[in-house]
């Protein structure tokens, strides 16, 4: 089994300055430390994206960005570049860096990308229930717990959608760092954001099938915590792979958003 280890959060990026605060931005990004802003401006962006404040098919302009941000091209153009490797970024053939749109939300891309997430998952999985039976249940303990405020946020009306996806993060979370290794939960970090854009774009959609989520995380961590790893792997890749079906379906109805 891999070396286990709990990871920086992903989400510790701090904005820089406020909306319209052009010199305490540009203060801000002068005293970052050498080779950071890049990073912070590709955190920043990927959290607009994934959050949705930059919605899928707009353009995103290497130079409104520079300005709203406040700082120079270089660390954007690095940004972007980065973005557009990973696929949160589009740009059509031959077209420049400035005509790069936020990709869309397509029923082809989420097949790919909560069947990936599964896989990655799957693993995590795995090897958690392959843990020593004391680590088991100490961690089984805080999974059902998530799964029972998961729960018990989708029954209330109206429905905090934000809170119970924070709680279905927690547990999936919980699960990949408990069993994997540094070089799972890179990928790991790398892709679910990605995963995360539809999530939240479709959960408002998605709340009435909350009791086959809750089952369906029952079955993995009732896996994890009599040690059967083939067990939990395929109760972690179905969660997924029904997860993608579920939102195809809102897609299909819903429509894409952001493909022209």
């Amino acid at each position: 089994m891999p070396a286990r280890r709990t990871p920086p959060s992903s989400r510790t990026a701090k904005t820089m300055g406020a909306r319209g605060a052009r010199p305490a931005a540009d203060s801000a990004a002068a005293d970052a430390p050498h080779g950071s802003r890049p990073e912070q401006v590709y955190l920043r962006l990927r959290d607009l994206i994934v959050q949705g404040l930059l919605a899928p098919g707009s353009r995103v302009v290497e130079t409104e960005v520079a300005t709203r941000l406040g700082v120079s091209r270089t660390p954007v153009r690095e940004a972007l570049q980065r973005l557009q490797q990973e696929g949160f970024v589009v740009g059509a053939p031959g077209a420049q860096q400035a005509r790069l749109t936020v990709a869309p939300l397509t029923r082809a891309d989420v097949h790919e990308l909560l069947n990936i997430v599964g896989e990655l998952e799957g693993l995590g999985a795995r090897w958690a229930a392959g843990m020593p039976i004391a680590e088991r249940r100490t961690l089984t303990k805080e999974l059902k717990a998530l799964n029972a405020e998961f729960h018990k946020t989708g029954r209330t009306a109206p429905i905090d959608h934000g809170r119970m996806y924070e709680a279905d993060e927690r547990l999936h979370r919980q699960i990949v760092v408990a069993g994997a290794g540094p070089r799972l939960i890179a990928l790991h970090d790398s892709v679910k954001p990605q995963a995360e854009r539809y999530i939240r774009m479709y959960i408002s959609m998605l709340t009435s099938d909350i009791r086959a989520s809750v089952a369906e995380h029952e079955q993995m961590i009732d896996a994890i915590e009599a040690g059967l790893p083939d067990d939990a792997q395929a109760a972690v890749q179905t969660n997924w792979r029904h997860a993608a079906e579920r939102i195809g379906r809102v897609i299909e109805v819903a429509g894409e958003r952001g493909s022209w």
